[in-house]
């Protein structure tokens, strides 16, 4: 048997009850594993860091990751999908920025456990 596995089965009803009473709504799950899957891609993830440094139109973005403006407007289209980016127009240019600060310390919480 591995070690981390309970090498009895026995069920704790009290703690379970407690924690399934604070359990999101299956949506609010489902709305989480999402922001996490934009979240592991390398690209996208460069993109919303250097989003919360600036705001940044697609051509900024595209030559700082080395990618096509076609190619990082994919992936911002992505972001905005899971509200995780907004964009504002000026003229003929698209600037985006984080779309709020929750997605700012999201990041930089994840940064701090990467670094550990």
């Amino acid at each position: 048997m591995a070690h981390d596995e309970c090498e009895v089965q026995g069920l704790h009803p009290e703690a379970v009850e407690r924690v399934g009473a604070k359990m999101p709504a299956e949506e609010t799950i489902i709305r989480l594993a999402d922001i996490f899957k934009a979240l592991a891609d390398p690209t996208r993830a460069r993109i919303l860091y250097a989003l919360s440094l600036e705001e940044l139109c697609v051509c900024d973005l595209a030559a700082l990751t080395g990618m096509s403006a076609s190619a990082v407007s994919h992936q911002l289209r992505l972001l905005r999908a899971g509200r995780l980016v907004r964009y504002r127009r000026e003229g003929k240019m698209a600037f985006y920025c984080l779309d709020d600060e929750h997605v700012r310390h999201l990041l930089q919480e994840g940064l701090c456990h990467a670094c550990e």
